[in-house]
């Protein structure tokens, strides 16, 4: 019985996080977003950038807009969600300081890895989930990516400590998010929306946001992390945050197989491509990117949503990344990875990535 409990008290909140991420994931397709794509920060960061009009790919001049611009909700929740319960445990402590100018150039080469491959971590899983086989391809390159990460955290690495930060620093983000939500109710004219592509496709906004203020409670008080739930493993022989790993790709699947979405295979795939090489690539970009910055793209979200500025400061450098990635050909689409230097882009991403990372390693005592 005591080690039930024991059992229950160290995996019982990531399993029942990672089950909720999972089926509102699937909930989600079924009421609107694109297939195998419940939720995807890279995905919707880069919507929200074409919303601003920093990116507008496949733009149509006769309806007016790109395949890819929306204020996605899903985003605003997760934070919002985070915030909130934050407040209300007193958990919210604004901190910030800690080499922000290198987190935001690590982001922005994560984001445009993430959009090489087309997804970030947490989409990799819920690709994996709907029977995606390049997604596997994609898990292997962010291990790999992992894997170098902490090779350097064993050497020392550090981007250096953070800071105290006033409340209103700290509150900053969450404000930003809700006045996007705002924006999204009004939709004023300087914002655009997708009238067709991925863009278009959405859940309706109450049911998204509702979704994601979940998600977001659950992740703040799970501290959920699709990179730390590998990396602690390798490093500490700790498995338990990489039980949500296994428990939102069992939402999934189960999903997927009960609704008839579930398509085992490489080709055919909503929203992926068949380039193998730039699959496991781009993933490793974002694998060892995600380590130097000490979490996920998700993770960021949510400790944004907690008052951590450098963690806010890396998800601006995530929508940058988003743009740049979009303005010069470097994100992947269905028929393929972009037209524009990619190969530049990730070889450069990753040289951006190994200077950063031996300029920080520490000297360690004894």
């Amino acid at each position: 019985m005591q080690k039930k409990k024991t059992f229950w008290k160290r995996y019982g909140l990531l399993v029942i996080t990672g089950l909720g991420v999972g089926a509102a994931a699937v909930l989600l397709t079924a009421l609107g977003n694109p297939a195998n794509m419940g939720f995807c920060i890279a995905c919707f960061l880069r919507d929200i950038a074409g919303a601003l009009n920093f990116q507008r790919a496949g733009f149509d001049a006769q309806v007016g807009s790109g395949i890819v611009q929306y204020v996605r909700p899903e985003i605003i929740g997760l934070v919002l969600g985070s915030t909130i319960i934050a407040l209300i445990r007193r958990e919210f402590k604004p901190k910030g300081g800690s080499s922000p100018m290198l987190r935001f150039v690590i982001a922005v080469f994560v984001m445009i890895g993430a959009l090489v491959f087309l997804g970030c971590p947490l989409r990799m899983v819920i690709r994996i989930g709907g029977g995606d086989l390049n997604a596997v391809v994609g898990l292997a390159g962010f291990v790999i990516g992992i894997l170098i990460g902490i090779l350097f955290l064993r050497r020392g690495f550090s981007l250096r400590r953070a800071y105290k930060q006033s409340m209103a620093e700290g509150l900053a983000f969450p404000v930003l998010m809700a006045v996007l939500l705002v924006l999204l109710l009004v939709r004023p004219g300087f914002l655009a929306f997708s009238a067709k592509g991925p863009g278009s496709m959405a859940a309706p906004i109450l049911s998204a946001l509702l979704a994601a203020l979940v998600v977001g409670v659950l992740a703040q008080r799970s501290r959920l992390c699709m990179v730390g739930g590998i990396r602690d493993a390798v490093l500490f022989r700790d498995f338990h945050l990489i039980s949500a790993f296994g428990a939102i790709l069992a939402a999934v699947l189960a999903g997927n197989l009960i609704l008839g979405k579930f398509h085992l295979g490489l080709a055919d795939q909503p929203i992926a491509h068949m380039e193998a090489l730039w699959n496991l690539l781009g993933m490793v970009l974002v694998g060892w990117g995600s380590v130097l910055l000490g979490g996920c793209p998700l993770r960021q979200l949510i400790l944004a949503g907690e008052g951590n500025t450098d963690s806010a400061v890396t998800v601006t450098g995530f929508i940058v990344g988003a743009a740049v990635a979009h303005n010069f050909g470097l994100a992947s689409s269905a028929a393929g990875i972009g037209t524009g230097p990619v190969a530049v882009a990730v070889g450069s991403g990753l040289v951006v990535l190994a200077a950063v990372s031996v300029a920080n390693m520490q000297k360690l005592e004894g």
